[in-house]
């Protein structure tokens, strides 16, 4: 059976609407901080205090929200260690998050902790966004 033809006013409207929807739902799916997140940013240079630090970042992909846990220890501003745990909620994650893990260490260990902030590991990219939020929470605590 066919369909009527819609009319072109119809047809503007409809695209309209479901323009309008997904720029209402891409805000919906944006990481959200946690209250801590939401504190000043610790000014580059700041003297942070030796010892080992743990913070959680989440992160959005398209099938949910994933959570890593960051451990970094510093001695003089500087990662001498790093430990990143997931707890996958999708498969998909469950093997990116594996790969960051396998990766970090050689992108943070011996770094300052001012100019740590990773982009893409080991081809995950959706991971790094959860690490980076949970070492500005590092940076704070180390700081204070």
């Amino acid at each position: 059976m066919s369909r009527p033809a819609l009319s072109r006013p119809v047809r503007v409207g409809a695209a309209a609407a479901s323009v309008a929807g997904l720029v209402l739902l891409a805000g919906c799916g944006a990481e959200t901080e946690s209250p801590d997140a939401a504190a000043e940013p610790v000014a580059p240079g700041a003297d942070y205090a030796d010892g080992t630090y743990t913070a959680d970042g989440s992160y959005q992909t398209p099938e949910s929200v994933e959570t890593v846990s960051v451990t970094l220890t510093l001695a003089d501003g500087v990662v001498t260690e790093v430990e990143v745990t997931g707890d996958p909620q999708a498969r998909e994650s469950e093997q990116y998050q594996g790969l960051f893990i396998g990766g970090i260490a050689d992108e943070v260990v011996g770094k300052s902790l001012d100019d740590i902030e990773v982009d893409r590991v080991a081809g995950s990219s959706l991971t790094s966004g959860g690490f980076n939020a949970a070492v500005q929470e590092i940076r704070t605590e180390a700081a204070g």
